[in-house]
């Protein structure tokens, strides 16, 4: 039973204990390596990707392993959903195990056949990827992309969500850059006024590309990072499982492969406990990844309250919580962000009125 194994996470994460009882919460699968695009903050353009899909023995897998303490996924990575032409079964094979599903577009495909399709699934969550307020920066940071074309997809999808009166919860999103930085009010103002659009977010960049020198400091260290104990785990397109989003970014080195190994034996690996020792000590520093990454470390309160909620009330709140930290509601302290080479403007996340 899913609150079970958030039970054992949780007393583990509590216990700072290097070996857990559960398996993670979420997971972030690339159920494809294909874009379409070029983007020079996105990690494809440092690390070649092939164009392959996730085969179904390895999705298939995955699903039944995790089945029944799984709670979200998000079908993202280093693709684009919509080139994989099993998306759509792929969303209705999760809801067939009770799994949340999650995608991330950058819209080029989503023209109104893809929009009604996605719309007639058991999808919870879609983010719709928008990095510019104008067509010049857009345009910059989405090579091959024609702004008025995928701006017209978004607002279309947003409106027949609306119009049948979808529960799924739709986010528009930009990553504040340094072209698009000053676009932020019109952005907001913009996708707030569109029927069907859930919440507008502008959220920092937790890519290394553009900011190399970036990473946590060393007093970051004093809480351990969530990842390691509730996940979300990233599992490549090929099977091979990495403890985060990040990891695979960074130049780490898989776990583990879920073809040929059982996703316990791969969540409390050698490296895995070890990852998790260190981050109990207060010296996530000390692994090479960690200490480049640029992901907000949350305060254990947080974490704690991530493993009392089903994963797909976690991934709609934690939004919130971003929004009413770093709008002084909350203490600081209860995000840790990293350190940047420049100073951070601060993160904008709206929900429109209804």
């Amino acid at each position: 039973m899913r609150w079970w194994n958030r039970a054992k996470l949780l007393w583990g994460y509590l216990g700072r204990k290097a070996r857990l009882g559960g398996l993670p919460v979420e997971y972030i699968v690339e159920t494809t390596a294909k874009c379409n695009l070029y983007c020079p903050m996105c990690p494809r353009e440092t690390h070649a990707q092939p164009k392959e899909d996730m085969t179904d023995g390895v999705f298939d897998r995955l699903v039944r392993e995790s089945g029944r303490s799984a709670e979200h996924m998000m079908l993202i990575g280093l693709g684009e959903p919509l080139l994989d032409r099993k998306i759509f079964d792929r969303i209705e094979y999760c809801e067939r195990h009770r799994i949340s599903t999650l995608l991330s577009t950058n819209g080029t495909l989503l023209d109104e056949k893809a929009s009604a399709r996605l719309l007639d699934t058991p999808l919870e969550h879609v983010t719709l990827s928008f990095d510019g307020s104008t067509k010049e920066s857009f345009e910059y940071y989405r090579k091959g992309a024609r702004f008025e074309k995928v701006r017209d997809n978004f607002v279309r999808f947003a409106r027949m969500k609306h119009e049948r009166g979808s529960k799924l919860q739709i986010v528009v999103q930009m990553v504040r850059l340094e072209r698009n930085s000053g676009e932020v009010d019109d952005f907001v103002k913009f996708w707030s006024a569109v029927p069907g659009v859930d919440q507008v977010r502008v959220k920092e960049d937790e890519t290394n590309l553009l900011q190399p020198e970036g990473g946590h400091r060393p007093e970051d260290w004093t809480h351990p990072c969530h990842y390691l104990w509730r996940g979300p785990v990233y599992v490549k397109h090929n099977g091979d499982v990495y403890p985060c989003c990040q990891s695979y970014m960074l130049d780490g080195a898989p776990l583990g492969n879920v073809e040929k190994t059982p996703l316990e034996q791969i969540w409390n690996s050698d490296e895995m406990q070890r990852m998790r020792r260190l981050h109990a000590d207060g010296r996530g520093g000390e692994i090479g990844i960690c200490s480049r990454c640029l992901t907000t470390i949350p305060h254990p309160v947080l974490v704690a309250g991530s493993l009392l909620l089903h994963g797909k009330w976690v991934r709609r709140a934690l939004p919130v919580i971003e929004r009413w930290t770093y709008r002084a509601k909350l203490p600081v302290g209860l995000l840790k962000p990293p350190k940047k080479e420049a100073r951070p403007a601060e993160l904008v996340q709206i929900e429109p009125k209804r």
